[in-house]
């Protein structure tokens, strides 16, 4: 079993770490080997049954997988596996599991806390203190409001989408979803109003974005959907920033007329002088909405439970089939 370097922070819990060995021989990279490199990680993977990855490992390239003839199944510690599986990957045979599931209420749970903070004029506050305003430059911020009754837009009703929507809904908000996938019966099951993105922007306070990124999600949010946003609405991304035109998200935000928090960037590392840092309506975290110390253990208890399954030839419980890559991100 080999594993990528990312998966020794799932694995510090000592029990998580115990139960993986139990599986069998565990061998990790060494110190400084970039697994990005397909020759290092057809090394790593010379007699491996199973490769556990994290971000940054290599795809399961034609050249990667004759290097590795033992290998049939890709355990992932995230949700996306689309950077690591490939044509040639599923022909031979390699099974794929992931932990999706693992990060949902960590990325739920953060994005409820951008939008209060959000709604609160937190980050304004903040800015403006530490940035030297005086006192009552301080406290000019936009007029504050509060999430109950407030009307919530989430775009996509995925696992994190699902998540955010229990909690807000919880604290007294009305949630309207878009989301083509999503039944009415469904919505329903939800406590949820589902309709057309154009008409979810145009009624909601704060807009939350969960969706995937696949060939019709890319950029749906552009300069035409921004000035939906009423006056005073906030937009709140943990999802990916391909879903939106960061340029006419940036011109948007310079008005002043929107505020938004952001996980997630074009460019990351995000650049030390790009304009988003500067302005007060933004407030920004570098793409740590999952890194929660719970959300890891959760990751690192699925994967040995994933692997544990194949092992014993019984039903992965979240296996990806070829078949369903066309709409996970």
């Amino acid at each position: 079993m080999a594993a990528t370097p990312y998966v020794r922070e799932l694995f510090l819990d000592p029990d998580t770490r115990a139960a993986l060995g139990r599986l069998g021989e565990v061998r990790l990279p060494a110190d400084g080997a970039d697994v990005g490199d397909e020759v290092v990680l057809a090394g790593l993977l010379a007699d491996a049954d199973v490769v556990v990855t994290g971000w940054g490992t290599a795809p399961l390239t034609a050249a990667v997988l004759a290097a590795a003839p033992r290998l049939r199944l890709l355990a992932h510690t995230g949700a996306s596996v689309k950077p690591f599986v490939t044509p040639e990957s599923f022909a031979r045979g390699v099974r794929v599991t992931q932990a999706g599931e693992a990060m949902a209420y960590a990325v739920g749970e953060q994005a409820l806390a951008l939008t209060l903070a959000l709604l609160h004029r937190l980050h304004r506050f903040d800015h403006a203190l530490r940035t030297g305003a005086d006192w009552a430059t301080a406290k000019a911020a936009p007029p504050r409001r509060e999430l109950r009754g407030a009307t919530v837009g989430v775009v996509g009703a995925s696992r994190t989408g699902r998540a955010y929507l229990g909690l807000v809904r919880a604290l007294g908000a009305r949630v309207l979803v878009a989301d083509p996938f999503l039944s009415d019966a469904e919505a329903a099951t939800l406590g949820v109003e589902r309709v057309g993105l154009d008409d979810l922007l145009a009624r909601s306070l704060v807009v939350s974005l969960h969706a995937p990124v696949l060939p019709e999600t890319v950029g749906m949010i552009g300069a035409r959907e921004l000035a939906l946003l009423p006056d005073g609405a906030v937009l709140v991304n943990t999802a990916r920033s391909a879903l939106v035109d960061e340029a006419a998200l940036l011109a948007a935000l310079r008005t002043g007329r929107i505020d938004a928090a952001l996980d997630v960037f074009d460019a990351e590392p995000l650049p030390v002088d790009h304009p988003f840092r500067r302005l007060p309506n933004v407030l920004l975290t570098p793409h740590e909405a999952a890194g929660t110390v719970e959300s890891r253990r959760r990751a690192g208890a699925i994967v040995v439970a994933e692997i544990d399954r194949f092992l014993r030839g019984a039903p992965l419980a979240h296996e990806v089939l070829p078949e369903q890559l066309d709409r996970t991100g």
